[in-house]
């Protein structure tokens, strides 16, 4: 249990500090609707992220090798290696696209339609975000994979899945709960944070993508 905890927790944290989605919360919770918006685009937040990290939990409890086996796993080997240069693929591709000095950063289009969004669109946003974006999706796949193929019984197979969702939604639970205990407090400091991330969003992913593809590319090799 231990060790699938700490073979997950990496990949947690990774989908935790993605800053675009952070970046949104705090812009819902800046717009003329916040509570709403904030609200519906945590819940989807957190119900993508649940979805993704079950589904693959479920595919790799199907794959026949075992994780015990002390022998060579290509299986497992393969789709760390594969992850693995995924991840590094993405965080070149991040080095190329982070801003030239003097340069502003450049968010996502969408953004621009927070103020007029509805919390129905923000609940599905989160859900994209968090269930369809290739980097998250890879994360909650290498997590799936980890939690399916450490043999684990049912229950703490999904306090493991469980752990996972609520260290990966912690980063855009937080501004959401700091927004309605303290609306007045919190506008200047979140609008602090979403100033800092945008200037920052390509460096932070491309050493966080570039450690954790080397790790399992390091994990993949040693599999066979």
């Amino acid at each position: 249990m231990n060790g699938a905890l700490g073979e997950i927790l990496p990949f947690a944290v990774t989908i935790a500090i993605s800053p675009v989605p952070i970046i949104a919360a705090i812009l819902m919770l800046m717009s003329p609707r916040p509570r709403p918006l904030g609200l519906g685009f945590l819940t989807g937040w957190v119900a993508g992220i649940a979805v993704a990290v079950g589904v693959f939990t479920l595919l790799a409890g199907v794959i026949p090798e075992k994780a015990d086996d002390p022998g060579p796993q290509p299986i497992v080997g393969s789709t760390q290696l594969l992850f693995g240069l995924a991840l590094l693929f993405l965080a070149l591709k991040q080095w190329r696209s982070r801003p030239k000095p003097g340069e502003v950063a450049q968010l996502p289009k969408w953004m621009a339609a927070i103020d007029t969004m509805k919390p129905g669109a923000a609940l599905g946003l989160g859900f994209l975000l968090a269930a369809v974006n290739p980097k998250n999706l890879l994360m909650a796949a290498a997590a799936g994979v980890s939690i399916g193929h450490a043999t684990l019984g049912t229950g703490p197979a999904l306090v493991a899945v469980l752990a996972f969702i609520v260290i990966a939604a912690l980063s855009v639970l937080a501004p959401v709960v700091i927004y309605l205990a303290a609306p007045a407090k919190a506008t200047g400091m979140l609008d602090h944070v979403r100033i800092w991330l945008t200037a920052n969003n390509a460096t932070i992913m491309m050493v966080v993508m570039l450690v954790l593809g080397a790790q399992l590319l390091g994990k993949g090799i040693g599999s066979f």
